[in-house]
């Protein structure tokens, strides 16, 4: 098995190897997946107009799923520059903020009338505050320095997928009391402080699995897509209900963390 697994890691990078030679190849693929999440999401609001509120939900998911991928495959093939930040900026206002305010208003905000179309129009502005800080955050950044170990603020994706879970618990259970218009008002009036703010969030990015549990996470991956292909939307509750239990934690330990730091005595080594 772990044979395997470093005959994979070796394939992988001539792969990548391969594509950072071919320069346009490499830079088209990320940009690729980039416009493949924004059409997603698009297509998203092409559901919300004709009522089908689970193909627009999954359509979000999957710009959700091209926006982690992106990423990952600019650092990967070592092409991540500044045309390809500002476009995943720009489609991550529509996918994030644009697409899941009209899903979630067409769904229910409608009846509250004017009150429903401000809380959607609420959720994208503070969508595009976050994107907007996190872009200048990023360009004063020291490059030499590490990357924080949390986010500042909820990530925009995080953001769009929590408004949805009044619908996709709807979608489970037979109770009006989900589908109710002032519980995802709530639900984006929460989700939108929390992007604005500073409050530290969960960061994937920084997530590191012991070494002890590297040879489980395999399994763990194809039990958690097995689980999502049989019950999708059972997986998708668990799954922001847990990342819905580390918004707290995660405040709470960096929070104290950067108290301590601020009142302990300076180094008398000086």
């Amino acid at each position: 098995m772990a044979r395997m697994g470093k005959m994979g890691r070796s394939n992988l990078a001539r792969t990548a190897t391969a594509l950072r030679e071919d320069s346009r190849l490499g830079k088209f693929l990320p940009s690729a997946l980039t416009l493949l999440g924004l059409c997603s999401s698009a297509t998203a609001i092409w559901f919300a107009l004709g009522g089908d509120w689970k193909a627009g939900v999954a359509a979000i998911i999957c710009a959700a799923v091209f926006d982690t991928l992106d990423g990952r495959l600019a650092r990967l093939f070592g092409v991540a520059g500044a045309f390809g930040a500002q476009l995943d900026s720009l489609a991550d206002l529509v996918s994030f903020g644009i697409a899941p305010g009209v899903l979630v208003y067409m769904w229910t905000l409608y009846h509250a009338q004017g009150a429903g179309w401000a809380f959607a129009l609420i959720f994208c502005a503070a969508s595009a505050i976050r994107l907007a800080r996190f872009n200048v955050e990023s360009a004063e950044r020291d490059s030499s320095s590490p990357p924080p170990s949390y986010f500042t603020g909820l990530p925009t994706p995080a953001a769009a997928c929590l408004i949805l879970l009044p619908m996709v618990l709807a979608f489970q259970f037979k109770s009006s009391a989900f589908s109710h218009p002032w519980l995802s008002a709530a639900m984006i009036a929460l989700m939108s402080w929390l992007m604005v703010s500073r409050v530290p969030t969960l960061s994937l990015k920084q997530v590191h699995v012991p070494r002890q549990f590297k040879k489980a996470v395999p399994a763990f991956g194809g039990l958690l897509l097995a689980s999502a292909i049989l019950w999708p939307w059972a997986t998708l509750t668990v799954a922001l209900l847990a990342y819905l239990v580390t918004i707290p934690l995660i405040a709470s330990h960096f929070g104290i963390a950067e108290i301590d730091e601020e009142e302990s005595p300076p180094d008398a080594s000086g």
